[in-house]
C-alpha cells in the first residue's frame, strides 16, 4: 500500500516542478525515498542546488541567493515538518499489519496529501522571492531540460511494442512493491499483472498533460519576469500554477485523474492484501526505520553543535 502512496506523492512533487524546485528541490523525493534517507536529508541543500542547476543553469549571482533560500527552507522543514512526517509513519505502521480496502488506501493518500501541502506552500512562498532573479537564459535552460526529459520519458514509458510496454510497467510496479515488502512470489506478481491489465492508466494522456504543465510553467514564469508583479501577486500566481498542475483545467483529464486515483487505491489494496504476514512485518519494519531516521534528524537539530 505504501508503494502507491509513494507513486502518488512523487507525481505531486513533479507538478509545477520548475517553480517548486526553486526552493523545495529534492525534498519530496527524499520523503518518499526507500534508501539513504538520513544521508540525503543531511545533504538536501547541496542536492537541491545540483538539481536546480540542472533545471535553470543558475549563474554566479543567482546561486548564493538560492542557496540561502534553501538553507532557510530546510531549517524550517526540519523543525516543523519532520515531526509531522514521523507521526504519519507511526500512524501507518499498525495499518500495514492487516488487510485494507481501497477506501482505506485512499483515505491514507488523502491524509498524506494534507500533511505535505504545507511544505509545498512554504516552498512556493520562498520561491516568490527568488523568481525576480530569473532571466530568459534560465527559461531557455528549463525549456531544454523539459524537452530532453520528455524524450527520455517517451522512450521509458511509451515503447512502440505493446507487449514490451506492459512488461516494463509490470517490472516497475513489482520493483516498487519489493522495496517495501521484500521478494514477491509468482502468484503475487500475477496479482499485480492482473491489476495492471485492467488499469485505466493512459500513458499518452499522462505525457500530454505533463507537456501542458511544462508549457504552463514556462509561460507563467516568463509572464512574471516580464510583468514584475509584487511579492503577493507572485505568490498567488505560483499557487494558481500549482493548483492547475495538481488539478488539470481540462475537465476530461480531471475526471480521468479522479478515476485513476480510485483505481490506484484499489490496486494498492490488492497488492497489500496479497502479501504474507512476514512481508507485512517487513513493511512495518521499513516504516519504523524511516520514522526512526526522521526522529533522529529532528533530534540532531535540537542537539547543540
Amino acid at each position: 500500500m505504501i508503494t502507491t502512496f509513494s507513486v502518488i506523492l512523487s507525481s505531486r512533487s513533479s507538478a509545477a516542478r520548475a517553480a517548486k524546485a526553486l526552493i523545495i528541490g529534492a525534498t519530496l523525493v527524499l520523503l518518499t525515498s526507500c534508501s539513504g534517507l538520513r544521508l540525503g536529508y543531511d545533504n538536501a541543500v547541496q542536492l537541491s542546488m545540483w538539481r536546480l542547476n540542472g533545471f535553470f543553469d543558475l549563474n554566479s549571482a543567482q546561486s548564493p541567493m538560492v542557496r540561502q533560500s534553501l538553507n532557510t527552507y530546510f531549517d524550517w522543514h526540519r523543525r516543523t515538518q519532520l515531526p509531522v512526517v514521523a507521526g504519519l509513519l507511526a500512524e501507518l505502521q499498525p495499518v500495514m499489519a492487516g488487510t485494507v480496502t481501497a477506501e482505506v488506501a485512499c483515505s491514507w493518500f488523502e491524509r498524506a496529501r494534507q500533511r505535505i501541502d504545507p511544505a509545498i506552500d512554504r516552498a512556493l512562498v520562498q520561491a516568490a522571492d527568488v523568481l525576480p532573479s530569473l532571466t530568459e537564459e534560465n527559461f531557455k535552460a528549463l525549456e531544454q531540460r523539459y524537452a530532453k526529459r520528455m524524450a527520455e520519458m517517451r522512450t521509458e514509458y511509451l515503447q512502440a511494442d505493446a507487449t514490451e510496454r506492459r512488461a516494463e510497467r509490470l517490472k516497475r510496479t513489482v520493483d516498487r512493491a519489493e522495496q517495501i515488502y521484500g521478494r514477491l512470489d509468482e502468484p503475487q506478481r500475477q496479482v499485480i499483472a492482473s491489476g495492471l491489465s485492467t488499469s485505466i492508466f493512459d500513458t499518452e494522456a499522462w505525457l500530454t498533460e505533463r507537456q501542458r504543465r511544462q508549457a504552463d510553467t514556462l509561460q507563467t514564469l516568463r509572464r512574471l519576469a516580464a510583468d514584475k508583479p509584487d511579492r503577493q501577486q507572485r505568490i498567488t500566481a505560483l499557487r494558481e500554477l500549482t493548483e492547475r498542475s495538481q488539478r488539470s483545467p481540462d475537465p476530461t483529464y480531471r475526471a480521468y485523474q479522479q478515476q485513476l486515483t480510485q483505481s490506484n487505491c484499489m490496486m494498492a489494496a490488492q497488492i497489500h492484501n496479497a502479501t504474507t504476514p512476514a512481508q507485512r512485518a517487513k513493511a512495518q519494519q521499513k516504516l519504523q526505520g524511516w520514522e526512526a531516521d526522521f526522529r533522529s534528524l529532528i533530534s540532531d537539530q535540537a542537539t547543540p553543535q
